[in-house]
């Protein structure tokens, strides 16, 4: 007869070897994920593809035509198009993910797995709707005749979306233990998301701003970083190594505080769920 022990794990360790051993709980949870979000849907998985583009289309006739927003020597749909892609893994994936422990109530309650692999799965659910639109960053791009390095987008575009997700999975494991004994932030977070959407340089330049408040603020924030690195694919803009550096720090703190925050509450998930 074997015997399984369950131990707590330690608070900052993502136990890699217990996710490894049931890895194909990520790809159920992920499909089930898709599958719920666009079942109802008569376009079904093509929103995942007109969801940026009408953002792009409803943004460019606000910011460039409307306010004429600087868009670093660039067509701004391509400019807006490229935050747009890191920002929705984010503001997806934040809010897939700071949710997920409380829709998944009734699994954690009849069996034991990995709790890590809920918040995570939400976020891969995320990279899904990422890679259907990509198409329409690759439509834009060959519309506009925009040149692209292609050494750049090999390298940069895998270390962006690297730091969006260390940090949308920091946030979102934190948020996701708080939202189990605090239901105020399922009312909180769409707020929060609003705000930083403005919040970062996803509709704007970095090099709006001359207070040197909000540059050094910019330069730790680890999703303009994603953003910076995203776009110099095409702006030909040196990139800011020491702000990328600054962010990917934030975005490793972000996750230990993530981690640590699930770890210690994640003994009362059955109860508080």
């Amino acid at each position: 007869m074997i015997e399984y022990e369950i131990k707590p794990q330690n608070k900052f360790s993502l136990g890699l070897k217990e996710l490894w051993k049931y890895r194909e709980l990520f790809y159920f949870f992920t499909w089930r994920d898709v599958k719920v979000k666009y079942k109802q849907a008569a376009l079904g998985i093509l929103w995942a593809i007109l969801q940026p583009l009408v953002m792009m289309l409803m943004f460019t006739l606000i910011f460039s035509k409307a306010l004429n927003v600087s868009s670093d020597g660039i067509p701004y749909p391509v400019f807006a198009i490229s935050g747009l892609l890191i920002w929705n893994i984010f503001s997806n994936g934040l809010i897939n993910s700071a949710n997920s422990m409380v829709t998944n109530a009734n699994i954690i309650k009849k069996i034991y797995f990995p709790r890590l692999i809920i918040p995570m799965s939400a976020i891969l659910t995320a990279l899904v709707d990422f890679a259907f639109a990509l198409i329409i960053y690759a439509a834009i791009l060959i519309y506009y005749h925009q040149e692209v390095s292609m050494l750049k987008l090999f390298l940069y575009l895998p270390l962006s979306i690297l730091i969006t997700v260390i940090t949308t999975f920091g946030l979102g494991t934190f948020l996701a233990a708080l939202n189990v004994k605090y239901r105020d932030f399922q009312y909180i977070i769409p707020f929060m998301i609003q705000f930083l959407l403005f919040a970062n340089p996803v509709l704007y330049s970095s090099k709006a701003f001359t207070n040197p408040v909000i540059n050094g603020l910019m330069r730790a924030n680890p999703i303009a970083s994603a953003i910076q690195l995203c776009r110099s694919i095409f702006t030909g803009i040196e990139v800011d190594w020491q702000a990328i550096m600054f962010g990917s720090i934030v975005a490793v703190l972000l996750l230990l505080a993530g981690i640590y925050t699930f770890r210690k509450t994640e003994a009362y998930f059955a109860d508080l769920a």
